[in-house]
């Protein structure tokens, strides 16, 4: 069973077993070698409880078609992208959902190097094969399996980012969202003899995910509010957390301050200008003012690019980029082939720490006190791109920019307004100087777009 809308735009996903079964999964293995030509390939999945039978079910139509199989078992997602870039093969796939709820599966896959496959660069092939899929061939040679642990090799590479020496005694309440990383982060603390006093919660890989809402997405507010107050109660020097698969990383100040994506990616920037100055940024549309205020401060540079895990280490390459940073709290790196990590922005974060000997707060408050943001609103309306016509008529004295949806400047205010991917959803971000200009643009745009939804 294969449901065409489970193709993304840049991953497949949908609910098991109705939209993707284990002879989908076959179909997509023997698809995804045909379009990459492959012979040898990583197989990795995520804590999901139907990643097993699928996974089994793709390495066995790998192997039928001649494909050899590197079986990396269990992983996060940035130790995925790890293992296909630095073993000698020819891509890979994880079957994973990412942060969606406990009955979602699918594959998210690469070629050689870590690069991304999206519907404009080989899932598309990848669809139209798998769907129609006439079953295996007959005969053949049997490709060859073995089984790979990466995890020493890939907590010993995201060590190599910083000077371990400059990481001083830290207290941290790490919400693994019942994903692997916090499992990951005990590792590297301990391969790396770094100073960490951790405390777990939802550790346990559980692809149950019994997490506030069933739903492993730390974006959502309902996941957020244990991890704050164990901060709190716990007197820690900093939270942070990650998504079920691990390739997102928010924090959380020693206040109990949650970060948004916007203000992360502003002081990721100092360690990133520091380790290489003047370097370019790579940024999404949605707010921007924080970052690029202060990335020019620092003496970098940004570059604006459509949000997306396959669109950001395109424009990356073709500018040159060191780092990335969106406002889901994906953060791209260059070193890292251009690919988002989870576990790499957390040991820059420490080290930043430990050489400016701040608290996080100090960094956080000065950006509190001059941006002002909405955070992403959703809105279902009947027709977006006339309802995006119509606003872009009302706000005709604005700046505009069309990198991603429409986005309109002021003086003292902005905002960015684009369709969801995915759903029938225009997101909204407005950001401002002060707060009375944040209240009048977000109430003359709700004035048009109507009542906000939660939950997407």
């Amino acid at each position: 069973m294969i449901e065409p809308s489970i193709f993304k735009s840049y991953d497949i996903r949908g609910i098991y077993p109705t939209q993707l079964d284990e002879a989908g999964a076959e179909a997509i293995a023997r698809a995804f070698a045909q379009v990459t030509q492959a012979h040898r390939v990583v197989v990795g999945k995520d804590v999901r409880a139907s990643g097993p039978a699928l996974a089994q079910s793709a390495i066995a139509a790998l192997r039928a078609a001649g494909v050899d199989v590197v079986d990396i078992g269990t992983v996060s997602t940035d130790m995925f992208y790890f293992a296909v870039a630095t073993l000698d093969v020819d891509g890979g796939f994880t079957i994973s959902a990412s942060h969606n709820p406990k009955e979602w599966n699918g594959f998210n896959c690469c070629r050689r190097g870590a690069v991304p496959l999206s519907l404009t660069s080989g899932l598309d092939q990848i669809r139209d094969l798998a769907l129609a899929d006439r079953g295996p061939a007959q005969g053949g040679k049997l490709g060859s399996y073995e089984q790979r642990d990466v995890w020493a090799d890939f907590a010993d590479y995201v060590l190599g980012y910083v000077d371990r020496k400059l990481i001083r005694p830290t207290k941290i309440v790490a919400n693994g969202n019942c994903g692997l990383q916090v499992k990951a982060l005990r590792l590297v603390a301990e391969r790396g003899q770094l100073p960490l006093d951790i405390h777990g919660i939802y550790e346990e890989p559980d692809g149950a995910f019994p997490v506030p809402g069933g739903v492993p997405n730390p974006l959502l507010p309902a996941n957020q509010g244990e991890l704050v107050q164990t901060v709190r109660s716990q007197g820690a020097d900093l939270g942070v957390a990650w998504d079920a698969d691990g390739d997102r990383c928010f924090f959380v100040d020693e206040t109990g301050y949650f970060l948004s994506g916007y203000f992360t990616t502003a002081i990721l920037a100092r360690s990133i200008l520091h380790h290489t100055p003047g370097a370019t940024v790579v940024i999404d549309p949605r707010s921007i003012w924080a970052m690029q205020e202060t990335i020019a401060a620092l003496g970098g540079k940004t570059v604006l690019s459509r949000a997306g895990m396959t669109i950001i280490p395109s424009k990356m390459r073709e500018v040159n980029a060191a780092f990335a940073g969106e406002m889901s709290a994906h953060f791209y790196f260059r070193q890292n082939w251009y690919r988002d990590n989870g576990m790499i922005p957390l040991l820059l974060m420490l080290e930043l720490l430990g050489r400016e000997g701040k608290p996080l707060s100090s960094l956080v408050n000065p950006l509190r006190a001059r941006y002002f943001t909405s955070g992403e609103i959703n809105f279902v309306v009947p027709d977006a791109a006339k309802t995006t016509a119509e606003v872009e008529r009302q706000f005709a004295d604005g700046d505009k920019d069309y990198t991603d949806g429409l986005s309109v400047a002021y003086p003292d205010w902005r905002f960015n307004l684009r369709s969801s991917n995915t759903e029938p959803l225009l997101r909204l971000n407005v950001e401002a100087r002060n707060e009375p200009a944040l209240k009048t643009g977000l109430e003359r745009l709700q004035g048009m777009l109507g009542e906000p939804v939660h939950g997407h």
